[in-house]
Parts: structure tokens; sequence; C-alpha cells
């Protein structure tokens, strides 16, 4: 008898044993497809970031300064009421879905796909209405610059353009699959540099020609960043087209699957619109409070200067270079985080769902190291080659000493906003989704004072902008590592998460600018430029090996790892 119960004890250890082994597998499998589904939404923004610098080049020439920060107003204007009406949707139905998909509940999957996507034509549609009849009084009375009510109103039909693609982006992110919106974002950003650029270039000749019939000079860039808007338009709808397409093509097998799906439980149409305005309302909150900020930023920062006897055109061309040059550089470096968060919800989803810790550590130490070691030297770098980097893309005639400091004092801005992107959307899959609401609006209120003060009282002028960025987008970072920490137990190691990076960078940023230093006497600015970031590139590759920062078995987790590991090897940096 002792033997058959010794023996039983044995089995369930082994069974114990190799269920946990399992579970490893799983959580090491589930951080890795994080890391492939984020790297390929990361690359994807990436692409289309950079297509967004290259047509933003022309655009900043036709447009100028002045009707750059027009453009820039009613895009920012746009985003803010689009996060009201539908931009948290692909959030909110990839995390709902995913739930259910994780439960094999195929049929309550697609019923919250459908009540989403009537949720998406209605809120849109009001609220694409209500852009468009009252845009002149939010440009003229909020941020005071009236002729940037064109671009509103070209903006407003895309309200409910993008609503419905954001609910076709959020069913393809339920099944982890995120290359359907990574193609559509290249899609979407090729259209839209080609009709930018055209329509700015016919519009700004139509304000033109107002301009000799004796309206004011400000109309002429005013319509010509209508006319940029109009590429919004154009994009949007292209990537509805293809989302639609995609849908169409695989929506045979997930039919198939919700014949095969035996699960009893039928969740009804109320009950789903409640979940999904319960999980939409504290992300748009969130969102919206992160995000304002920018909106809020250009507010206050054109009424002080108004009230210092500066013009429009004066504080609009200052809000311009900030925009048109460094928020259009530094949104490549962060279309990492914001890239990786699509893909760590719903893998954090169905960590929580099946209350597998393990897996939701590893998603989360992952995600945080491989988007501190690549944003960390992207801001150096943009740092030490700021000015370099602004005469080389954009030819300005004017605002260059302006330019280098706002890109130089910027740096610590994209890191910090980096990470407080990336633990918000951590928070988010987490489950956790009124923590994320309570830190945006305890930093927004912190950052608006600051603001305030700087200008004021410190007469920073843009730095207070950047400066009082930099102290929401830390309060955000330190209140969500704290909640992180708390509901999993977790801790983000500070040595080769954020140190040797650190190290690797500021080694970097020397190494760079000594190349562009000696290399400009000899070829001029543009290729000693491009010669220094790829010299950058290597020397910071090499150190952060060098310097025990990336490991073999992290490497491994990466597209081409192993011919990276191959590589190290023959440079005798890697056993």
């Amino acid at each position: 008898m002792a033997d058959l119960e010794e023996k039983d004890r044995a089995e369930e250890t082994d069974a114990s044993a190799s269920e946990k082994t399992q579970k490893n597998k799983t959580g090491i499998n589930t951080a890795k497809n994080v890391l492939i589904q984020g790297t390929i939404l990361a690359a994807a923004s990436i692409i289309a970031k950079i297509i967004g610098l290259i047509y933003r080049i022309p655009l900043y020439r036709i447009l100028g300064d002045v009707g750059n920060s027009y453009y820039s107003t009613a895009n920012e204007i746009y985003s803010i009421i689009l996060m009201i009406s539908s931009f948290s949707l692909p959030l909110a139905v990839s995390r709902l879905m995913s739930e259910r998909i994780q439960k094999g509940e195929m049929r309550n999957a697609n019923k919250v796909f459908l009540c989403s996507m009537r949720f998406a034509v209605i809120s849109g549609g009001i609220l694409a209405l209500i852009t468009y009849l009252f845009a002149g009084i939010i440009t003229k009375y909020v941020m005071n610059v009236e002729y940037a009510k064109y671009g509103l109103r070209v903006l407003a039909p895309v309200i409910l353009i993008f609503a419905i693609t954001g609910v076709f982006r959020g069913f393809f992110q339920g099944f982890s699959n995120m290359v359907p919106t990574a193609i559509s974002q290249v899609i979407e950003q090729l259209v839209n540099a080609l009709v930018s650029i055209w329509g700015a270039w016919v519009l700004i000749d139509y304000g033109r020609s107002l301009v000799a019939e004796g309206e004011n000079e400000l109309a002429a860039p005013g319509w010509g960043a209508a006319g940029a808007t109009f590429g919004t338009v154009a994009s949007v709808t292209v990537a509805l087209l293809f989302m639609m397409y995609l849908y169409s093509r695989f929506n045979r097998r997930f039919r198939h699957s919700i014949r095969k799906d035996q699960t009893m439980k039928r969740e009804s149409s109320r009950y789903l619109y409640r979940i999904l305005i319960l999980t939409i309302l504290p992300i748009i909150l969130s969102t919206l409070v992160y995000n304002i900020s920018n909106v809020l930023d250009q507010g206050i920062f054109n009424a002080v200067l108004k009230s210092q006897n500066y013009t429009e055109k004066q504080y609009a061309t200052i809000w311009g270079i900030y925009t048109g040059r460094f928020r259009v550089l530094m949104n490549v470096p962060l279309s990492l985080a914001s890239s990786l968060g699509p893909a760590v919800v719903p893998s954090l989803t169905a960590a929580v769902a099946a209350k597998d810790k393990a897996s939701a550590v590893r998603t989360v130490h992952s995600s945080t190291r491989y988007t501190m070691i690549v944003t960390i030297p992207c801001a150096f770098g943009m740092a030490a080659l700021g000015g370099p980097i602004i005469r080389m893309l954009f030819h300005p005639e004017s605002g260059m000493p302006l330019s280098s400091g706002i890109m130089q004092a910027g740096a610590v801005v994209i890191i910090l906003y980096a990470l407080s992107t990336l633990t918000t959307a951590i928070l988010q899959g987490l489950g956790r989704l009124r923590e994320p609401l309570i830190h945006n609006a305890v930093a927004l209120a912190v950052h608006v004072i600051a603001l305030v003060v700087m200008l004021r009282y410190f007469n920073l002028n843009i730095y207070a902008v950047l400066y009082s960025n930099a102290v929401f987008a830390l309060v955000v970072c330190v209140m969500n590592a704290m909640s992180i920490r708390r509901y999993i137990f977790y801790q983000q190691e500070i040595r080769k998460t954020f140190l040797i990076p650190l190290l690797s960078s500021i080694v970097m940023a020397f190494a760079s600018y000594a190349v562009w230093f000696v290399l400009n006497k000899l070829f001029g600015n543009s290729i000693a430029t491009i010669l220094a970031i790829l010299a950058g590139i290597v020397v910071y590759l090499i150190s952060l090996v060098a310097f025990r920062g990336l490991t073999e078995s992290e490497m491994r987790k990466l597209p081409k790892g192993e011919a990276l590991i191959g590589l190290f090897r023959k440079m005798g940096l890697l056993r």
C-alpha cells in the first residue's frame, strides 16, 4: 500500500513538473511571440515614420513654418477628437476578442467584433459632424490660430473612416496577428505622402490668389495646410479598403471556427456594449489625458506669448519649428514603443486569463528591455547630430540655433515618452485600466503647472514645452512602474535595461559626432551626417555586446538573431 501511495505521489510530481515545464515553454514562446509581432509592427511603423519624415521635407518647404504650425494644429485637434471617438477601439477590441479566443468562445468573439463595428459607426459619425461644424470656433478661440480651421474641416470625415478601420485592426490584433495592421500602416503612409504634397501645392496657390485679392496673408499657409490634410483623408480610406479586403479573405476560416464552437455561454449584445464601453472608457480617458498635453501645450504657449506681445505669425513660426522639425524626427524612435503596445496587450490579457504570471513577467521584461535598447541610442544620436540632421533634411533658411537646441534638450523627452507609452500599454494588458488614467491625470496637472511657471516666470519659451513634457512622462513612468510592481510583483532590472544602453549610447554619441566633425570638412554636411549615423550604429552595437548588455539568448529572440550571434563571435565579443 505504501509503495502504491509513493508511486502515486511520484506520478503527481512528474505531472506537476511536466505541467510547469510546459507553462515555462509557453511563457517563453509568448514573450518571443510578443517580440516578433512587436518587431513586425515596429518595423512597419518605423518604415511609415521614415516615409512620413521624407514627405514632410518637401511639405515643410511648401508650407513654411507658419503653414506647418497650422497643419500640426489641425492634426493635434483631430487626434484628440479621434481618441474620444475611436482611437482606443483597436486596443479594446483586441483585448476583448483575445479573452474569448483564449477560452475558445469564437461566437462571442465574433459578436464583440460586430458590436464594436456598430459602436464605431455611431460614435465616429457623430463626432465627425461636430468637428466639421465647430472647427472655426475651436481653432480661433481655443488655439488662437484661426486659419487652421480649413485643415480641421477637411479632417472631419476621417474620424468616421478611422473608427471603422480601427475595429478591423483590433479584430486581427485579437488573434495576435499584427501583419495586417503593419501592412496597412505602410500603405496608408505612402498614399498620405503623395496626396499631402499634391494637395498642399495646389491649395497654397489658391490661398496666394486670395491674398492677392486682399485676404489676410495668413490665408495662404492656412489653405496650404488644408491641402496637406487631404493626404490623411485619402490614406485612411485606402487603409480601410485594404483591411476590408483582408477581412473578407480571413472571414471564411473564421466562420468555420465559429461553426465548430461548442461553447454553451452566449453573450448578449447589451452585455457586450456595456463591457465594450467599460473597457473603452478608461482607455479613452487615459489616452486622452496622455495625449491632450500636446494641444494644451500649444494653447498655453500661444496664449502666454500673445500676452507677451508676440504676433500670431511669430509664435506660429516658433511652434512650426518645434512640430515641423523636432516632433517629426522624435516620432521615428517613439514608433517602437507605440508599436509594441498593441503586441503586448493581447499577450498579457491571455496570460492573465490563464493565470500564468511567469509569462506575464517575461513579456513585461522583454518588451521593456527591447524598447530601451533601441530608444536610448536614438535619443542620444539625435542630441549629438541634431543640427546636422536638421540641415541635411530640411535645409532651413532660418531657425537653426533654435532647432539644434530643441533637438539636444528633447533627448530625455524621447526616452521617457517611450517608456511611459509602453508601461501604460502593459497596465492595460494586465487589466488595470483605471491606473493609467489616474497616473496620466496626476502627471498632466504637474505638467501644466510646470509649463505655466516656466513660460511666465522663467521665460523659457519653447524650451518650457520640452522640459514640462519631460516632467509629465517622468511622473507617468514612476507611477506606472509602482503599479506594475504591485500587481505582478515585478521590478525591472536596472543594469542591462537602462545603465548599459545608456553607457553604450554615450560612447556612440561621442564617436558619431567625432566622425561627423572630421568628415564634414572633407565631404560636406549630408554625406558626413549619413556616415556618422552608420558609424554610430556600429559603435553602439559593439559597445552593447562588449559591456554584456545583450546576451546570446536575447539575441536569439530577435529577427536574424543567429546571424548577429555569428557576427559577434567572429569579432571575439561572444564566446
